[in-house]
């Protein structure tokens, strides 16, 4: 990895705005000269079609699985190859969705992280946080893959209980994201130039 190059991590629930931050700050970059790449989990379409298909039934044990070789191929394809270039990879969800989501849905997030051992270590990892209601209500305009993990409002709760914790761990730094789109944004650019001296 070259020194230059930075992996900057955007989680919550759908609904937070993390997508529209995550482009947003790659744009910010761009017009700064930084060379800069916007990507998402789950990356594949193959995946994507299969987890909307069956994803109710199979449990989270088996989207645990398929997350995490999802995740190999983004890693290895996608995520090293950029910022082997020097490049700061913006990725929109990562690993900690796992163990928010299918740890939500029952899995024991111990279990999680053992199977994704092979992760990349983030330089920065954000969590935007929002009620669930709040991240409910503003779904019908975001740009969520997977529906089916996101129309219940008891496992969303759980879901945004598991992120609280790994931000109280300090795997996660959070972001209110209650408040209005340029001030998340200029939270966040704080975070990037004290931390890594992008955007300051």
């Amino acid at each position: 990895m070259r020194r230059d190059s930075a992996f900057i991590v955007l989680e919550g629930i759908d609904g937070a705005g993390k997508t529209t931050v995550a482009k947003k700050i790659v744009s910010l970059l761009t017009k700064e000269g930084i060379q800069a790449l916007y990507t998402y989990e789950p990356y594949t379409k193959d995946l994507t079609k299969m987890l909307k298909k069956y994803g109710r039934s199979l449990g989270g044990v088996m989207e645990t699985l398929l997350m995490a070789a999802d995740r190999y191929y983004h890693i290895n394809e996608v995520i090293k190859p950029a910022l082997s270039l020097g490049k700061v990879v913006v990725s929109d969800r990562y690993y900690y969705s796992s163990m928010a989501y299918q740890g939500a849905r029952g899995v024991e997030i111990p279990w999680i992280k053992a199977v994704n051992k092979f992760v990349l270590k983030p330089d920065i990892a954000i969590y935007i946080d929002v009620p669930p209601d709040l991240g409910l209500k503003r779904k019908t305009n975001s740009s969520t893959r997977l529906e089916y993990l996101e129309d219940d409002l008891g496992v969303i709760k759980d879901v945004r209980a598991i992120y609280k914790d790994l931000v109280r761990k300090g795997e996660l730094i959070e972001i209110d994201g209650t408040l209005g789109l340029n001030d998340v944004i200029n939270s966040i650019k704080k975070v990037l130039c004290e931390k890594l001296s992008l955007l300051c």
